[in-house]
């Protein structure tokens, strides 16, 4: 059953990071893959607030690992990270490629944190 329920809720997340990923580049057109960037950094705050509420422990196991493997797991992407960085490397952009895994992680720790931080007042 966690297996199903993970699956299920994978498949939400990645439907929900491909829609807004398009969004974002569809609205924004730059060399710096903020698509990416901003899913990372909204999936490491909602990693950090679930964390965070006292309530989130109590659930299920089902549940909590179909919202943070499952849902979370596949709406954020490492790879497409780790991808679009030497991308733009290779493409001679190293700015681009530095802003972006730095930026990312500095960014995506400070989200983790500030939800973690959010989620203990509830």
């Amino acid at each position: 059953m966690t297996v199903l329920a993970i699956a299920l809720a994978g498949g939400l997340g990645a439907a929900s990071r491909y829609c807004l990923d398009w969004y974002i580049t569809f609205r924004r057109e730059a060399t710096f893959p903020w698509g990416t960037f901003v899913i990372n950094i909204t999936g490491a705050f909602a990693l950090g607030l679930l964390t965070g509420l006292a309530p989130f422990d109590e659930l299920a196991g089902i549940s909590k690992a179909a919202i943070t493997t499952g849902f979370l797991g596949s709406y954020t992407t490492f790879s497409t990270w780790m991808y679009e960085t030497l991308q733009s490397a290779q493409a001679g952009q190293r700015r681009v490629a530095i802003l972006n895994a730095g930026g990312s992680l500095v960014a995506g720790a400070a989200a983790a944190g500030a939800g973690l931080f959010v989620g203990g007042f509830f």
